[in-house]
């Protein structure tokens, strides 16, 4: 395959432009003897992606970097020393290039489309070491759904652990993480439950089951939506509760997880009060319940996604919501921000 010398990507505007984001041309470095250039055919957004754009997120962020860490690519080109991919190889990177087994507490994160540059470009180069491979019966829009919202979900749902503490599921919203974590439910026999402010969204979720399968709650109509979900569960309580929110649901979800459960906190889209989290610990210390902060995962966790895909043959064409071409990048990011889409939002390259 040819190698181009250059490339178009989209950076993070500076200064009256902040919030929005541009087209740029950027060169192809020469490879290291185990670097990767891959060709990326698509791009998924996360909340993250655009909270990052409008100040919203508080992580550190590279000053004008490429946005975007998901990505489904093709191997075009490897250094002299490359031994785990191959020219032609269907790859996506790891959200945290620095986390392959297990995090170094005196190693800095390298975050994808935060600290570093991300993914939203025509070619990216890669170390060997932070690639995995994709599934083979996806397409690269659904592949392009896996690095950070499907290694979140299967993160959450404590996937890389024993499946006896895990018959049910709460879902907060119909984001890219419950979409996805929905499809992983489905395949692994867990009971899931999903909320959202839109019958039309909870229709599409309830979709993805066959009849009766997944059980759905409007919290505009259902204000107190703990307390069906303590219904649907016959007063038990679900084993692992999603908390895309933060302080505004979780006494709710609290009161909706069962004896010894998890809630395994992914978001914040409700606030960052954490006074309230103080105020909940006491209902979930006599619940004997844990509460774990989610932030996506290892590789381990990716490559243990990517098989139970492949092993299941898990179709992730229904959540992605809409689909947005490469010129048209910055109406993507505007869809997310407005909280319009269901499931994942997909770039084409």
């Amino acid at each position: 395959m040819s190698v181009p010398k250059s490339y178009q990507a989209f950076r993070r505007a500076p200064g009256k432009e902040a919030g929005t984001i541009r087209a740029t041309v950027e060169q192809v470095p020469p490879l290291h003897s185990q670097d990767v250039l891959i060709r990326v055919h698509a791009v998924s957004l996360n909340y993250r992606d655009v909270g990052m754009l409008h100040g919203k997120y508080p992580v550190s962020v590279k000053e004008e970097g490429i946005p975007a860490s998901d990505c489904a690519g093709e191997v075009v080109a490897i250094g002299s020393a490359v031994t785990k991919v191959s020219v032609g190889d269907r790859v996506s990177p790891i959200f945290d290039l620095k986390f392959i087994d297990e995090p170094d507490p005196e190693d800095a994160v390298a975050q994808l489309g935060g600290t570093v540059d991300g993914v939203l470009r025509q070619y990216a180069v890669f170390d060997e070491k932070v690639l995995v491979h994709i599934p083979q019966h996806l397409s690269w829009e659904e592949a392009a759904c896996i690095t950070c919202a499907g290694t979140t979900a299967w993160n959450a749902l404590g996937m890389t652990g024993p499946l006896d503490r895990r018959r049910s599921a709460l879902m907060l919203g119909t984001g890219g993480v419950s979409m996805f974590a929905l499809l992983i439910c489905l395949g692994a026999g867990i009971h899931p439950i999903i909320t959202s402010s839109s019958d039309k969204k909870l229709q599409t979720a309830a979709a993805l089951g066959k009849e009766g399968t997944v059980d759905v709650i409007n919290y505009n109509t259902t204000p107190d939506w703990e307390k069906e979900v303590l219904r649907l569960t016959k007063g038990q309580g679900v084993d692992i509760v999603l908390e895309t929110v933060g302080g505004s649901s979780i006494e709710k979800s609290v009161k909706s997880v069962a004896t010894r459960g998890l809630i395994s906190w992914i978001g914040f889209l409700g606030g960052l009060e954490l006074d309230k989290f103080v105020d909940a610990l006491g209902s979930l210390f006599l619940k004997v319940g844990t509460l774990k902060a989610i932030q996506v995962g290892s590789k381990a966790d990716q490559e243990g996604l990517c098989r139970f895909l492949e092993e299941k043959e898990i179709s992730l064409k229904q959540i992605i919501g809409k689909t947005f071409e490469f010129k048209d990048a910055p109406a993507a990011f505007d869809y997310v921000y407005s909280g319009q889409q269901t499931g994942k939002v997909v770039i084409r390259i």
